[in-house]
């Protein structure tokens, strides 16, 4: 009888360190974010594709910009400014017209196919300078429709609503994402990966980009790679910082003091508040 009763004592105590260890277990790993990436990211295959004998590629193709992609920002229907901001790349609007610029303090020469503003480092085109300005506009806006379809009907993603849409803290490899709904970066994410993976990231709602919130690109990965096909609306936070292609169906708001690698490229408008924009 008191070996049984040992036993039922040794046995309940047992029990409860296993408990104790189990709940410990979990609680630390909720405690960090979640890691998708690979060890080694780029290592093995993939369709993003190589290059000159470099690191093999994971993740989808490319999205082809055409001629979309000789602008770092493209929009159809306005681009605002509040000034001062600083834009590396050529900017295009069109079918409206030069009016609907505002905050650039453009100079166009009489009869030129293109302006320029001390806020830009390369040149800015509208539908209603000279030729070949609006034909050429005219290709780059239906390049960037298709650009924005190409993405949009990418299949089999390989994560689905991941975190619900609540990118912060996340470590993201190459891929294609896909959420029904509107995606939060209330923090940083991080963005892990060689020069030669692509990530495609579906968003059938907008994007909300919280103030001072980072997209961080590391492993060598690089923003043209890196493509937001946003439905809604894409606002980027005051002092945010974004990277990769940011292509929507409707309007980009980069607040006062945000900055961004790569394009932004609209289906309606740009809004600009004293920004850095980088053309990659």
């Amino acid at each position: 009888m008191n070996r049984s009763k040992n036993y039922f004592k040794q046995s309940a105590w047992l029990s409860g360190l296993l408990l104790v260890a189990l709940v410990a277990g979990v609680d630390s790993c909720s405690s960090n974010p979640l890691n998708l990436s690979p060890t080694d990211p780029g290592g093995g295959g993939g369709a993003g594709g190589g290059g000159g004998g470099g690191p093999v590629g994971r993740g989808p193709e490319p999205v082809v910009l055409g001629t979309a992609g000789t602008y770092v920002i493209l929009a159809k229907e306005a681009t605002t400014n509040v000034p001062t901001s600083d834009i590396t790349g050529n900017i295009g609007l069109s079918p409206a017209a030069a009016s609907f610029y505002s905050g650039f303090a453009q100079d166009l020469p009489a009869g030129g196919a293109f302006a320029t503003s001390l806020q830009v480092t390369g040149n800015v085109y509208a539908s209603d300078y000279a030729v070949p300005t609006p034909a050429n506009l005219t290709t780059a806006i239906g390049d960037m429709e298709t650009a924005y379809t190409d993405a949009a009907g990418r299949p089999l993603p390989d994560h689905i609503e991941l975190a619900s849409g609540n990118l912060g803290g996340l470590t993201l490899p190459a891929g294609l994402y896909k959420w029904s709904n509107t995606v939060t970066i209330p923090g940083n994410v991080t963005l892990n990966g060689n020069a030669n993976d692509v990530w495609i990231f579906q968003i059938a709602g907008g994007i909300t980009q919280a103030s001072a919130a980072r997209v961080i690109l590391t492993g060598g990965a690089v923003a043209e790679h890196v493509f937001w096909q946003v439905a809604g609306v894409v606002a980027i936070g005051t002092t945010a910082h974004m990277e990769g292609v940011v292509m929507s169906a409707t309007q980009i708001t980069m607040n006062t003091g945000a900055t961004a690698n790569g394009r932004l490229l609209a289906q309606t408008a740009v809004t600009l508040a004293g920004n850095t924009i980088v053309e990659h």
